[in-house]
């Protein structure tokens, strides 16, 4: 599932922010973990990654980051709410400077009118500032639409550290 464009994606971010002296943490929920383990494959993370949080359950999205339970009844765990409330939850619960949230419906069932199969809501946030919360609807299997996930979680938080990579390929909403 990690291609070798993700890895070297995971690597460029792990070198700046190595270079800035950052670490980052991920919050979980569609991706599984795959964000932390494309971060994780690169041999020599530990100076940067500090951990992730696969919350697949939203019981398990307010118990461990913090998620409000009124975020879950009024607009869902699919939804840019919770998605930054997941980045902000992560940023508190790691201690680190980055923190990465993917949060959607990767299908091939759970999808509703709505909140079709594929729509994905990524936060990336800075404990010392910036915060965004991307929206996309991933076309594809669930394989593919995590993937997607994955590089565009890595995509943000590169933004965010100021290495942007050229993300004109990547789908949008």
């Amino acid at each position: 599932m990690l291609s070798d464009e993700v890895l070297a994606q995971a690597a460029a971010l792990l070198d700046a922010l190595r270079a800035r002296h950052l670490t980052v943490a991920t919050a979980e929920s569609c991706t599984g973990g795959l964000v932390a383990a494309a971060l994780t494959a690169v041999p020599g993370s530990s100076d940067c990654v500090l951990g992730g949080f696969v919350t697949y359950a939203n019981a398990t999205k307010t118990a461990v980051l913090g998620v409000p339970e009124s975020v879950l009844s009024r607009v869902g765990a699919v939804s840019e709410e919770c998605a930054r409330a997941m980045a902000d939850g992560a940023l508190r619960a790691s201690g680190s400077d980055l923190a990465l949230s993917t949060t959607g419906i990767a299908g091939p069932g759970g999808g509703t009118a709505d909140k079709p199969v594929g729509l994905v809501f990524i936060g990336a946030a800075r404990r010392d500032g910036p915060r965004q919360v991307r929206r996309v609807v991933l076309p594809g299997d669930r394989g593919a639409v995590r993937a997607a996930t994955v590089e565009i979680a890595l995509a943000m938080a590169a933004d965010l550290v100021g290495c942007a990579p050229d993300t004109s390929q990547l789908s949008k909403d």
